[in-house]
């Protein structure tokens, strides 16, 4: 019988686009003689729908037209089994049993915690990391102070909140000033580059900082690293065993890796790839020493975030210091870094199963754990007449 995975994509998220190909490029690669696809896409307005035209990629260019033909749905746990619903007034229709969700989302309401955690309510197996590392992984300054508290190295920031740039905004100004520049400002819980501003010089740091709140509410400025060299390595495994990836350079064509670089950049009009399509270089050009320091420092992340399933860690180094900095971790990478496993000899259909596998393996061993207690300490509750005579007005 085959194992019931429901791929779930979209969101409310500058990133909903870059979820669904990395989904559909996702479902294309799984062993469909061994998993039942179901496809759940969350529409912009974080509705939930199912069907099999969600497996073709050109329907989501007008998906308005198609909300006639795909089935508005809500995930249900009943009788120890997961089900996908149709609501119709006050009636639900079973439409699918599932087994397990693979989320593969992007960004804000989606991959911070937010769906992970609906599913653990749920209580559905689920690939990826947990509530607390898809929060943690997602919010640039909350990752960067756990950092620093394992000594895990890190670039000099200044962090704020849009209200107190509002109200002190020359003072937070001084303090991005001491970082001294070149800095680069960023939304503090965005990914894929979105809102980020390369600043050179004082004279352009408002207009950074401007076009970061337009998009987040708190706001990450970093010093800038000198003789950059951005590479990337993934991590995949759970808190007791972790293995890594070949490790990548990336290939920019601006100070910093843009969305433009990591989702459309080297298509030349053709359908984008996800993060496949960026220029890179596989193996990094960077020596074994500093390749070991990169491997470590990424498992060392990983385990600090609490982190599950495949990630992708990010590393910033000064190719003349050779100064190792973690710049962040993707909970849920774009193309789920497939692109870096095959050169280790690790196909993406295997990389999927592993992930699966992965999965329910955990989520046998946390059905181990104690949650709750059989004991019922309100079965000898003995409340007083005033106080059961409020209670039974209120459910009146």
């Amino acid at each position: 019988m085959k194992i019931k995975v429901g791929v779930i994509f979209g969101g409310e998220t500058v990133e909903h686009e870059v979820s669904i190909i990395s989904a559909l490029q996702a479902i294309e690669n799984m062993n469909q003689d061994k998993y039942e696809i179901v496809p759940i896409y969350i529409a912009k307005d974080r509705t939930w729908y199912t069907g099999h035209m969600l497996f073709d990629i050109d329907v989501y260019k007008d998906f308005k037209d198609l909300k006639k033909y795909a089935v508005p749905c809500v995930l249900v746990p009943k009788d120890g089994k997961f089900y996908l619903q149709k609501q119709k007034g006050i009636f639900r229709k079973n439409i699918t049993e599932l087994d397990v969700a693979f989320p593969i989302v992007h960004g804000n309401n989606v991959e911070d915690g937010t769906l992970h955690g609906y599913l653990k309510t749920v209580g559905i197996p689920t690939v990826g990391s947990g509530v607390l590392g898809s929060a943690l992984g997602q919010d640039k300054v909350v990752m960067k102070q756990v950092f620093a508290s394992m000594n895990l190295p890190i670039v000099p920031y200044v962090w704020f909140y849009d209200t107190e740039y509002a109200e002190s905004g020359s003072e937070i100004l001084k303090q991005v000033s001491d970082l001294g520049f070149p800095v680069i400002v960023k939304p503090a819980t965005l990914g894929s580059s979105v809102g980020i501003t390369f600043v050179k010089s004082e004279r352009d740091l408002m207009s950074a900082i401007e076009t970061a709140i337009q998009y987040d509410q708190k706001i990450i400025v970093e010093k800038a690293v000198s003789n950059l060299v951005e590479v990337n390595c993934s991590v995949l495994g759970n808190y007791s065993n972790q293995e890594t990836s070949e490790i990548e350079e990336v290939l920019s064509t601006d100070e910093f890796l843009t969305y433009q670089d990591k989702y459309i950049g080297g298509s030349k009009g053709k359908a984008s790839k996800g993060m496949a399509s960026a220029s890179r270089i596989i193996p990094a050009r960077i020596d074994h020493n500093t390749a070991k320091k990169v491997r470590d420092l990424a498992c060392a992340a990983f385990r600090a975030l609490n982190l599950s399933g495949v990630c992708r860690i990010d590393f910033l180094i000064d190719k003349e210091t050779k100064e190792v900095y973690l710049n962040e971790p993707n909970t849920i990478p774009g193309s789920l870094s497939f692109y870096l496993w095959e050169p280790t000899g690790k196909k993406y259909r295997e990389l999927l199963d592993e992930l699966i596998t992965l999965a329910i393996k955990d989520y046998k061993e946390k059905r181990k754990k104690i949650y709750s207690f059989d004991t019922n300490i309100l079965s000898g509750y003995v409340m007083g007449a005033k106080g059961l005579k409020g209670v039974k007005g209120k459910l009146k």
